[in-house]
């Protein structure tokens, strides 16, 4: 294995990674928008 040299370009992640990295971060984003309407349903009811 070679040693980089400073001028080489950064290792990209591998595209599977990449889509991990997306459906996680589109989870977590469906995830908190859960919780919040989960919040206010529960802070409208009598």
């Amino acid at each position: 294995m070679e040693a980089m040299l400073w001028s080489d370009p950064p290792e990209e992640p591998p595209e599977e990674l990449r889509e991990v990295q997306a459906m996680l971060r589109r989870a977590g984003l469906v995830l908190a928008v859960g919780v919040l309407a989960l919040f206010l349903l529960l802070g409208m009811s009598p």
